[in-house]
């Protein structure tokens, strides 16, 4: 599913022109993760996908007329109107909004990504729409030019994973100090990816999550999990291992053991994949992001071990 939003509104946020639709970025998303149990994944560490970005928005009689309605509303300040029309008008540096240029290039602007609009990241791109001839670069001191790992950071906040509600053995409860098995159907752990574009440019980059590892958090300090660091790895393209009869007395390479019984309750066992992010791009660049997360609580009850007298 392809999906773009032309729709662009403009607003003076002090001294800047800010637009608040993303309609530059198209994106493809029919390898995406999908269904009600889907998430985003968050990154393993503090790194998040641009909050903001310049990308083409404007010909040169899109923003004469945009900018012409913003100076005859009451919006903005005399100063603020006197040096935009400097700016964009009287040749410091531009003359009349590059006229002479249509068809050669676009006026590049602000885009706020979707869902950060209260982020105050999304602040950062204060910069005057500037003007960027067709085929040339943007000024190397405006780091959030769009960039084909641009691309691939936006197309890293669609990306949806599977939730991760993993299989027991014993499956409805377990017992006190019984080794419990844990592993995903891994038919529904399959790569996923998120192309994104700005045709403008003839710019894209695909983004693609791998699952590489689960997370076992028993719930409780009252546990053991296996292996000890609770890190199930990937192995053959299987997160765990499927108990199957005759395993009883073996250690389960994924899994967790409950030292008390949840009593009249449940623990929540959380199990969290950790996603491998890389990328690519029609420049031929790539390379990783930061991996990403997604996990699910679900509740396992476990009993005392009943002691038969005989």
């Amino acid at each position: 599913m392809t999906e773009v939003d032309s729709d662009t509104s403009a607003e003076v946020d002090g001294d800047t022109v800010t637009a608040s639709a993303a309609g530059v970025v198209v994106y493809q998303r029919s390898r995406n993760g999908s269904g009600e149990s889907t998430g985003a994944v968050s990154s393993t560490t503090s790194w998040t996908p641009p909050a903001c970005y310049y990308a083409p928005k404007h010909t040169p009689k899109e923003l004469d007329a945009q900018m012409r309605q913003v100076w005859m509303s009451s919006a903005p300040s005399p100063e603020w109107a006197l040096k935009t029309q400097n700016y964009f008008v009287n040749g410091k540096p531009y003359k009349d909004f590059n006229k002479d240029k249509q068809g050669e290039g676009y006026w590049w602007d602000a885009y706020v990504t979707e869902g950060r609009e209260s982020d105050p990241a999304a602040q950062d791109c204060d910069e005057l729409p500037f003007w960027v001839d067709e085929g040339d670069a943007p000024p190397a001191d405006v780091p959030q030019a769009v960039t084909p790992e641009m691309l691939a950071q936006l197309a890293y906040a669609e990306i949806r994973v599977p939730s991760t509600e993993v299989e027991l053995a014993p499956a409805n409860s377990t017992k006190v100090n019984l080794p419990t098995w844990a592993w995903l159907d891994t038919t529904e752990f399959k790569p996923v990816s998120v192309t994104a574009s700005v045709p403008l440019l003839g710019l894209s980059a695909t983004t693609t999550a791998e699952p590489i590892s689960m997370k076992i958090t028993p719930g409780t300090d009252d546990a053991v999990t296996y292996p000890a660091s609770g890190q199930c790895e990937i192995r053959d393209g299987q997160i765990g291992e499927p108990y199957e009869k005759g395993k009883a007395n073996e250690t389960p390479p994924c899994g967790v053991k409950y030292l008390r019984s949840s009593g009249g309750g449940s623990y929540k066992l959380q199990a969290t994949v950790t996603w491998k992010i890389s990328w690519t791009s029609t420049t031929g660049a790539g390379g990783n992001l930061p991996n990403g997360e997604f996990g699910a609580d679900q509740d396992v009850v476990v009993q005392e071990v009943q002691a038969v007298n005989r």
